[in-house]
């Protein structure tokens, strides 16, 4: 007898279910494989009947919502902005950013321009957000993380001046590899090394430091040039390389390893005109299931399912939903704030959870950065406040863009938010024009977040601690009809990557349940 692919598949589903099912149907190409949020399918009408409230609208309750929506579940998500997307904010002319300590600025950017106030780029590896951009058309641009031609700069050095990011790399290659090639030249590895490898090692250390017949560092091109090559006679002279002493500053290394980042490491994307294009596609797919600027005031289980209780957009007055399950993606520190059954043990665990912060500032300008200094993309780091200064990816070329002129999170967020906005941006000036002499001028424009002052946010990832493993366990599984997800329920915090793959989890284990108990 021959068994057609169609019996293969219905006997595989008999025996392990839909998800055996699905992956045979990859193996046998029946279905794409690879990064497609699609691999997430749930039978379709699998939930009908079924309600599922979703609080937060940001990129894990629009996830969550999507794909229960495609599986028949009814879904309502509930936020409490005027807007979706969460930490998934872009600001361009018009916008405005409220902070709870009364601040209230209004983008004065030039039509087109924009700033990614939260989430700003998206790492090669992360395939789940990749996949949606490719399942809704989301346009991708490359995002430049690391540029050579950017800078590292300790400012509280009064000798040093701002070095060169290919220098700083390059110059630090040479010396490391002098110093181990002379070390092996004079036998003090012999332990370590057999004759033919140590002879092998020096090679490869002469080509990894560009270092000279003698195994000395006398410079490389691959480090810059203080004269660079040109026509006629002109033919170039590289730059005096750095004394070990400059290289052995700490501080200038967390810059200069920032792109060994796993989650930093190129290629890295951004969509193309502003990351909140990936939260207006999922929104566009959603349609009425959005209840925008219906903050939740009660959260309630009832004998057959949850009951919350918000603020109606049009009315302004207490409305209240009743759904079969519950999945609550509103961040911790604004959760538990909020009136809740929860169980003791599941308040007790959010009470300890702590939030960092993130402080961004951003200008209009001219781009001088890449006139002057062939800056184009990348990010260069400052010692003191305001820590980084990110150049644009999008337009090169262009007149104007918009330049972040300070990045700093955590304790270095808390001191510069700790400070008036004038006051942060005269610091955000100083270092720029440090950083690039005479062009503190050219800013104009300022705008700038505290994520830890942002209401419905009042931070921008959770930090857990060592130790909390137990309180993470516990709230990655639902308190009866709760479920939860964001985030701060993943290892990939503060991407939107981790905030998806908990919505994902949260949305199985849901339909897990629905089918244990209602078949």
């Amino acid at each position: 007898m021959v068994m057609t692919r169609r019996d293969l598949i219905n006997r595989i589903g008999r025996a392990g279910g839909f998800g055996a099912a699905f992956v045979a149907m990859q193996g046998l190409g029946l279905i794409p494989t690879g990064a497609q949020a699609a691999a997430l399918a749930l039978p379709a009408g699998a939930g009908k009947g079924i309600k599922v409230v979703i609080l937060g609208g940001g990129v894990a309750g629009l996830t969550a919502a999507y794909e229960l929506g495609k599986a028949g579940y009814q879904c309502t998500i509930l936020e409490a902005r005027e807007r979706t997307g969460g930490r998934n904010f872009t600001a361009r002319r018009g916008t405005k950013i409220e902070m709870n300590d009364g601040t209230l600025q209004v983008c004065a950017f030039d039509e087109g321009q924009y700033f990614n106030a939260g989430a700003a780029r998206l790492p090669n590896q992360h395939t789940a957000i990749l996949g949606y951009c490719r399942e809704f058309g989301v346009e991708l641009e490359v995002e430049v993380n690391a540029d050579r031609s950017a800078y590292v700069w300790n400012d509280h050095l009064a000798d040093q001046k701002p070095i060169q990011m290919r220098q700083a790399v390059n110059d630090t290659r040479g010396r490391v590899s002098e110093l181990l090639a002379k070390a092996i030249d004079a036998g003090r590895l012999d332990k370590e090394l057999t004759g033919h490898d140590r002879e092998r090692m020096i090679e490869f250390l002469r080509t990894y430091g560009d270092l000279s017949p003698d195994l000395l560092y006398k410079g490389s091109i691959r480090s810059g040039y203080k004269d660079p090559p040109g026509a006629g006679d002109r033919t170039g002279i590289i730059r005096d390389p750095l004394e070990m002493s400059a290289l052995l500053d700490a501080d200038m290394w967390n810059g200069v390893m920032f792109e060994e980042i796993i989650d930093m490491q190129a290629t890295m994307f951004q969509p193309l005109g502003g990351m909140d294009r990936i939260s207006a596609a999922f929104e566009k797919r959603l349609g009425p299931v959005v209840q925008r600027s219906c903050p939740v005031k009660e959260i309630r289980r009832t004998p057959n399912g949850v009951s919350v209780i918000y603020q109606d957009s049009a009315t302004g007055k207490p409305r209240v939903i009743g759904a079969d399950y519950c999945i609550c993606t509103i961040p911790i520190p604004v959760l538990r704030t909020i009136l809740s059954d929860f169980s003791e043990t599941y308040r007790n665990a959010m009470a300890d959870i702590a939030y960092g912060n993130a402080v961004k500032i951003a200008w209009q300008s001219r781009r001088f950065w890449e006139t002057e200094d062939q800056i184009y993309g990348g990010i260069s780091f400052v010692k003191s406040l305001p820590g980084m200064i990110w150049y644009p990816s999008t337009k090169f070329m262009s007149d104007k863009g918009i330049l972040i002129g300070a990045y700093a999170a955590d304790a270095d967020a808390d001191s510069l938010s700790a400070k008036l906005l004038s006051e942060q941006f005269a610091l955000s000036r100083k270092a720029i024009d440090g950083l690039h002499p005479g062009h503190g001028k050219d800013l104009d424009s300022p705008i700038g977040i505290a994520w830890s002052k942002i209401p419905y946010s009042l931070g921008n990832t959770a930090r857990w601690k060592p130790g909390q493993e137990q309180l993470y366990a516990l709230l990655d599984t639902p308190d009866g009809p709760f479920y939860f997800a964001g985030e701060h329920l993943s290892h990939i915090g503060g991407w939107q990557e981790g905030a998806i793959l908990s919505a994902h989890r949260a949305v199985r284990a849901i339909d897990k349940h629905r089918r244990a108990t209602r078949p």
